[in-house]
């Protein structure tokens, strides 16, 4: 009982340790019904063959040469589990068309992007519209650095509503420090002051750095 030691007898120990590799459901009823012993629960019974080490064998792999019960059955195949076959000719790596180069669609992040590849990973085949044509106007994008859009509207990839900043600025344009207005809820008369601000934190912030380096 729960709670309670089960006070085994050296007599009932000695008939579990001869029946150790037994399932441990069937040594649990037959040594209730040897013994008569109603108050020892399956948990109790299976706890002492684990302190005791009798254990029953099993891994719970299989065998070498094992045939599973199925090998016999060619086709087996439950009803209704057609509904998740693969159509004729297809492997089920394709659930719908493929869509074609140039194709753009609305991001999860609320970006237009475009697919400008077939071949490679998912990230690999589609960018964002607003990088490619501000790099057409400008060239690659520097290292450490990210376009910030300037009217809030993540859907116009005009190059001219797009700024390039360094990376360390998105923080400083998040707002929250010092109670600080974010960039992208004020108000459009205030966001070019935001910018220039975060702009010059950063410069200052930059230039005390190499300061420090230099000394």
């Amino acid at each position: 009982m729960k709670g309670r030691p089960v006070g085994w007898q050296p007599e009932e120990l000695a008939w579990i340790e001869a029946r150790a590799d037994w399932p441990r459901r069937e040594l649990h009823r037959a040594f209730c019904a040897a013994w008569n012993r109603r108050d020892v629960s399956f948990t109790a019974l299976r706890q002492l063959c684990k302190r005791r080490g009798w254990l029953t064998g099993r891994t719970g792999h299989f065998a070498a040469g094992h045939r599973p019960w199925s090998a016999w059955r060619k086709g087996l195949r439950h009803k209704g589990s057609e509904k998740g076959w693969f159509a004729p000719g297809g492997d089920g790596r394709q659930s719908r068309p493929e869509m074609p180069l140039g194709t753009e669609r609305l991001g999860r992040s609320g970006y237009l992007e475009r697919k400008i590849r077939m071949d490679g990973r998912g990230g690999e085949r589609w960018r964002f519209v607003h990088t490619l044509r501000w790099e057409d106007a400008h060239g690659p994008v520097p290292p450490g650095h990210v376009l910030k859009c300037l009217d809030g509207d993540r859907l116009n990839t005009d190059p001219a509503n797009w700024a390039c900043i360094p990376r360390a600025l998105l923080p400083r344009l998040a707002g929250g420090r010092h109670g600080r207005l974010p960039y992208d809820t004020a108000p459009p008369e205030l966001r070019p002051a935001l910018l220039a601000i975060a702009r010059l934190e950063h410069a200052a912030r930059e230039a005390r750095t190499r300061k420090e380096h230099a000394e």
